[in-house]
């Protein structure tokens, strides 16, 4: 018995290959620009089964479109997503006119978190950075409003139980001390909700700030304030091998 081989609304397939979000396909769609088998197509769930129908945008071939991978030194203050329902600021305020073509971010900051934020339209790629299992490493420099004694160290690599979650750190050590603050070095394996901020609260130790400085090789560099540029091919490729 042949296998019937699955179909998906033509907005999600545009969506999944990480040329526009899933909202944006719906408006192409609608103001005619794609294109399925030569026919312009203006239903959002059209039914497409990959590798048998020929879907253009403008023209173009969507498996025709180059893929693009970025790094971000993203800023307090802004969101990561890209419209947020409150009004406040994205981090798609820093790409402001550059002409970029739509890019999804790999992974999340929170609001009051900085650093190296991941964008690309390589849905794929994508899923392999994010694995928990087998995506790379993140690296992240946090100052507490504490100086930890050695024991904090090893409590933050043992890890917690909260809400259910298993929270720990890889690794955690002390970069520098003040006399009322310090900043530590905390390297995470799996990336969970507010993994960072969550597992130093369980111990009752504030986060003063939080900035992702590496992920896997990758590392966020002189890069200023929001500021990007593009990876190198090799780049990309070394965020795929897990040390």
């Amino acid at each position: 018995m042949n296998k019937i081989p699955p179909r998906h609304g033509l907005a999600r397939v545009l969506s999944k290959q990480g040329l526009c979000s899933r909202s944006e396909a719906a408006k192409w769609i609608a103001a005619g620009r794609v294109a399925v088998d030569g026919r312009i197509v203006r239903d959002p769930e059209f039914p497409i089964v990959q590798g048998r129908h020929r879907v253009a945008v403008d023209g173009t071939a969507i498996d025709a479109a180059p893929r693009l991978y970025l790094m971000l030194n993203k800023p307090r203050g802004l969101v990561t997503t890209a419209q947020d329902e409150r009004g406040r600021d994205t981090v798609y305020r820093c790409f402001d006119g550059a002409g970029l073509p739509w890019l999804a971010p790999v992974g999340r900051l929170d609001k009051a978190s900085e650093g190296l934020l991941l964008f690309c339209n390589d849905p794929q790629w994508a899923a392999r950075i994010t694995d928990p299992d087998f995506g790379p490493d993140k690296t992240y420099h946090v100052q507490i409003d504490t100086v930890p004694a050695p024991a904090l160290l090893a409590a933050l690599h043992e890890g917690v139980i909260e809400e259910g979650e298993r929270l720990r750190a890889k690794s955690a050590s002390l970069l520098r001390a003040g006399e009322k603050n310090a900043w530590l070095e905390i390297v995470l394996d799996e990336g969970r909700n507010r993994q960072i901020r969550r597992l130093l609260a369980a111990f009752d130790i504030e986060v003063l700030r939080l900035v992702r400085v590496a992920i896997g090789p990758l590392m966020l560099g002189e890069l200023g304030k929001r500021e990007w540029r593009a990876l190198s091919a090799d780049e990309a490729a070394s965020l795929l091998a897990k040390d």
